[in-house]
């Protein structure tokens, strides 16, 4: 197997867990939205929580997983949608990876 090929394996298995995360939660799959629609901007935490009318903690729940609220496997950063970035000191932003643009490309076309 090359190398190339165990990325798309991995993307292959993700893919259908990331659909059903964003289904799940209105949070999550708003989150991805706006990211989708700012890219290839960044954003951070309270800005996101702003546009899609969330709490700041519901946002970090969605991007990083909080406790039995959000699950840490079914997080936008653990499945591989969203990658934080360093702002600057204590300054996380977030954006949407290439795999989140594809999956939220997707959904969009189904629509």
């Amino acid at each position: 197997m090359q190398n190339g090929d165990t990325l798309d394996g991995s993307f292959n298995i993700k893919r259908p867990l990331a659909v059903r995360a964003l289904r799940r939660s209105n949070i999550r799959k708003k989150i991805a939205e706006y990211l989708f629609e700012i890219s290839p901007s960044c954003s951070y935490t309270s800005e996101i929580a702003y546009h899609v009318g969330a709490t700041s903690s519901n946002v970090i729940g969605a991007l990083r997983g909080m406790n039995t609220r959000y699950r840490e496997d079914e997080s936008l950063i653990s499945l591989e949608l969203v990658e934080e970035k360093s702002g600057g000191k204590n300054i996380r932003l977030y954006a949407l990876t290439d795999f989140g643009k594809e999956i939220i490309g997707t959904i969009h076309i189904k629509r």
